[in-house]
């Protein structure tokens, strides 16, 4: 999971990194070498930090059993066995118990299957328990029964035990699936036949459950320690290995009743918290799955578990007093609410206004006011809470005159906050108080500086444009541009009218006087604008509209409403190459004095000449190179002419007029020119058709139906063809010969 630190075994518990993995495995490594008494401190402090640990669990609880502790090894049994489903944890138990009960008679016997039981109801379930099946059965399967009543009912246990084994998909299921076979024929043939066939599709179902949970298991990695978030791949990985796992087990592949199905999940997610001890959202989805099939009690038990693993969690407090609100537990959910406040003091501004909205909702008005009375006298109190408390007011209660009170008490401690002055604002808008707005805009735009109310201005532009006249709304703008002047180096054009301005004015909402390529255009025009004396390079320019001031004539500062294409950022065309194939060099080859070159000469010598007379005769490629899988599959796919003599191969080389001077010094073939190539066109459809005249020839049919095709297609009679067919093998040769030497001997044949 997360990635090892490299500080040795010094940055545990000085101090430093507590979650030090490799200084974790360096302690564990030396305790293994003390004597318990003084590994004891270190496995304690260990298993403080890493509570899941069940291979430091192990480690430490048999360092008891070797020295015979049984009451400290008992002990240790009874904190970690819970928290650490882990089947080699729980296999030492099952070892341990069996051990000092084994001279203990009867009663040793019972204790040693109630430790079964109590094992396999916990981890029963996990795909590597069949071999603890396996051992529990045999273990009653030893039990002494004296009486036939005894051996009845051990019986009656080991088939129980069996059907139940044989329905979880373990590793082991198919051998138990023949052991139980065995069994029930053991006892009795006719009995069996009936519960085989009973659990027979059973099996199979559990056998092919195993297969598909198998491939969930292989992709999760068991020695990991859990340790808080760190975003790397690795615990990303596991993290998504471990949610697909719960996905799978939720959909219930086995198709199981619901009670056995969620206990599944609940092992299957208690595993999960193992190694992800530290990740929120996994102890948030284990709490709303109770939730959601109806047990409450079981989420807030998980969410208590989850505050203590992650105590500092503010989101996790949320969601759990959400859900205790949600089910009425109202004064559990006011104690999250104390804890949340009493404890994060950076956050509590949120936390109050939380806090107020929780009061409102359960104890009405008068609680709410009063605890906003004291919470606004902290000193950390900003004015988010002014403005939570006035909304909260005006939405909920229906109280403008409170709602407008609070706000004005809040004017005087958070004037210089642009963001309250906005908000403001809005409320008085809501309210239709066009004349309070302006008096407000002006109150504050005469006490913040000019770097700071920028968006002020923005917004005190826009109300003019929906409550004023064009008159008072020029005047704004034009206030606006001296008043931002201020802050540019470039006075003169930050003063000056642009068509920006109009269209900042007349857009609303996402609707704009201009298409998107005019609004590119602008916006570029606006950047050169303000760089218009200053020596700007290419690579610049052509990315100015990237780069504009988004607080400039009010346009960009509503990015979000700005059509898609003004927000692209463009590419460095500067640095951008036009693509020539013919400045695409190919691979430097070493000519060889044959004039090939070393690699096509090697190519040629394994080919069978018929093939070195296709290659020959291939087009030069301009371009990108083909997939040579494709080719070779298209290759296949076809049916080539089969050489009869080497001859025949040369002279198809020759006809084609393309020798060894044919193929450039990079291996490529080389284009005849036009005419040539036309001549080359011609002679290759004259060698087809003699290599199809050979061919019929060498294997003519003696069946009249064919004989009368032949005559059909070559114009000659029955008995020619007859005699074609006795003197057939002598023309092929003659044919085959001839074109050793010159094209026209295969054409006068026929």
């Amino acid at each position: 999971m997360p990635e090892e630190n490299s500080g040795g075994g010094a940055g545990h518990g000085d101090g430093g990194d507590i979650y030090n993995v490799r200084a974790a495995e360096i302690l564990a490594n030396e305790a293994l070498l003390l004597p318990i008494n003084e590994a004891a401190p270190i496995y304690e402090k260990l298993l403080a930090t890493f509570p899941t640990a069940a291979k430091y669990w192990k480690q430490y609880v048999e360092a008891y059993m070797a020295t015979n502790n049984h009451e400290a090894t008992k002990q240790i049994f009874s904190r970690c066995l819970l928290n650490c489903l882990h089947i080699s944890l729980w296999r030492c138990y099952i070892n341990f118990i069996r051990r000092i009960n084994d001279k203990r008679g009867s009663e040793g016997l019972d204790e040693t299957k109630k430790a079964f039981d109590f094992m396999l109801n916990y981890v029963g379930n996990d795909a590597a328990s069949g071999p603890v099946w396996m051992e529990y059965i045999n273990f009653l399967k030893s039990m002494p029964a004296v009486t036939p009543h005894e051996e009845s009912h051990r019986m009656t246990t080991v088939r129980k035990v069996y059907q139940k084994a044989i329905l979880v998909p373990t590793n082991h299921v198919e051998q138990l699936w023949k052991d139980y076979e065995n069994f029930e024929n053991s006892v009795s043939r006719t009995l069996a036949k009936g519960l085989l066939s009973e659990y027979q599709p059973k099996f199979n179902s559990a056998k092919a459950v195993y297969r598909e949970r198998k491939k969930f298991i292989d992709d999760i990695d068991w020695n990991v320690l859990a340790t808080p978030p760190t975003g790397s791949y690795k615990e990303e990985q596991q993290c998504m290995a471990w949610k697909r796992l719960l996905v799978f087990e939720k959909g219930n592949p086995q198709r199981i009743d619901a009670t056995t199905a969620n206990r599944r999940v609940t092992f299957t997610y208690e595993q999960c918290l193992m190694y992800l001890y530290h990740h929120p959202d996994i102890w948030y989805d284990y709490a709303m799955w109770h939730a959601k099939n109806g047990s409450m009690d079981s989420a807030s038990k998980i969410f208590q578990r989850a505050l203590k693993a992650i105590p500092d969690s503010e989101v996790l407090k949320y969601a759990f007093a959400e859900m205790e609100e949600s089910r009425g537990a109202i004064q559990t959910a006011k104690t999250i609410y104390e804890s949340l406040l009493g404890e994060n003091a950076s956050v509590t501004s949120l936390a109050n206004i939380q806090f107020i909205r929780f009061l409102r909702r359960t104890e009405g008005i008068e609680a709410a006011r009063k605890y906003f009375l004291d919470a606004r006298k902290s000193p950390s109190c900003t004015y988010h809470l002014y403005v939570a408390y006035a909304t909260m007011a005006f939405c909920v209660d229906k109280d403008a005159k409170v709602a407008q009170s609070v706000f004005e008490a809040g004017l005087k401690r958070f004037m210089h906050e642009p963001g309250y002055i906005l908000e403001y604002a809005d409320f008085l808008c809501r309210l239709n108080d066009d004349r309070n707005v302006r008096a407000l805009f002006e109150r504050a735009l005469s006490l913040l500086p000019p770097e700071e109310s920028t968006e002020v201005w923005r917004r005190f532009a826009q109300f003019e444009q929906i409550y004023g006249d064009l008159s008072s709304m020029l005047k704004v703008e034009q206030r606006r541009k001296e008043a931002l002047s201020r802050t540019s180096e470039d006075v003169l054009s930050a003063s000056e009218n642009t068509l920006h301005d109009i269209v900042s004015r007349y857009s609303y909402m996402d609707l704009w006087p201009c298409s998107s390529k005019e609004l590119d255009y602008l916006a570029r025009q606006e950047w050169l604008s303000k760089n218009i004396f200053k020596k700007v390079d290419k690579s610049a320019m052509l990315n100015s509209s990237s780069m504009l001031d988004k607080g400039a004539a009010g346009f960009s500062a509503s990015a979000r409403l700005l059509p898609q294409s003004a927000k692209v950022v463009r590419p460095e065309t500067s640095q951008m190459i036009i693509y020539d194939p013919r400045q695409m060099k190919g691979p430097e080859f070493a000519a060889t004095s044959s004039g090939y070159t070393k690699e096509v000469e090697d190519m040629l010598k394994v080919l069978s000449p018929m093939m070195v007379s296709f290659i020959k005769n291939l087009p030069a490629i301009e371009g990108p190179s083909p997939d040579i899988d494709v080719v070779l599959s298209v290759l296949l796919q076809s049916t080539l002419p089969v050489a009869q003599s080497a001859g025949k191969a040369g002279g198809v080389s020759e006809l084609s007029g393309i020798g060894k001077a044919g193929l450039n010094q990079n291996g490529s073939v080389h284009r005849p020119p036009r005419e040539r190539r036309k001549d080359v066109e011609r002679q290759g459809v004259q060698e087809e058709e003699d290599a199809s005249t050979v061919q019929s020839r060498a294997a003519v049919p003696r069946d009249i139906f064919r004989l009368r095709q032949i005559q059909r297609s070559r114009g000659l009679g029955v008995g020619a063809a007859a005699a074609a067919s006795q003197s057939g093998s002598s023309a092929f040769s003659f044919s085959g010969g001839g074109s050793a030497f010159s094209g026209d001997h295969s054409a006068s044949t026929d």
